[in-house]
């Protein structure tokens, strides 16, 4: 179960669990699935591509050899905001949750973002109330910085979305507490 990063190959896997996340929890996701279903396959293809520098890098797990979740990071390119990476498209499906395999998702981010030169901290967006969610954020260093209202309109109703932020350099401490235990 210890996340791999996802690469072309895996498209057709990472397609058909987003898409499932998106139907299951159209206010956790700021994209809708109508909007993800019909983008091309090549999308997603490019969105898992390999390099050493990408934009993006999007990590799952595999338990029996299904993907059973998956997080993605994206990096800022821009001068003044390259010290910043996004937590994006964090999904566990209910019948892998609460075995560990989100923390390890999380954690194998964190590293990620660490391991790319000038990366000092990493930020996400998450809706407000999902307690089980802040709380894995927040066992891993994320600490809120503001609430938004109203940032995403769901149905006939809106949702407000939690902002969260965790520096990179004190994660160091939270991680050697978490991997003592």
């Amino acid at each position: 179960m210890q996340p791999v990063r996802l690469n072309p190959s895996h498209a057709v896997e990472y397609r058909g669990l987003m898409l499932e996340a998106y139907a299951q929890h159209p206010d956790a996701f700021t994209s809708s699935l109508t909007e993800r279903a019909c983008l091309p396959f090549s999308w997603w293809e490019q969105r898992l591509a390999e390099g050493d520098t990408p934009g993006e890098i999007v990590l799952g797990s595999f338990v029996s050899g299904q993907l059973a979740g998956v997080v993605g990071l994206s990096f800022e390119r821009r001068e003044k905001i390259r010290h910043k990476a996004t937590l994006f498209g964090m999904y566990v499906p209910a019948g892998f949750r609460k075995t560990g395999l989100g923390t390890r998702l999380v954690r194998q981010a964190l590293d990620s973002a660490k391991a790319r030169p000038g990366v000092s901290l990493v930020q996400l967006t998450m809706t407000d109330g999902n307690r089980a969610a802040q709380a894995l954020y927040q066992r891993h260093g994320f600490v809120s910085f503001g609430l938004e209202p109203n940032a995403v309109a769901v149905g006939d109703g809106f949702v407000s979305k939690l902002h969260m932020w965790c520096n990179l350099a004190s994660q160091k401490h939270t991680d050697l507490i978490e991997r003592s235990q």
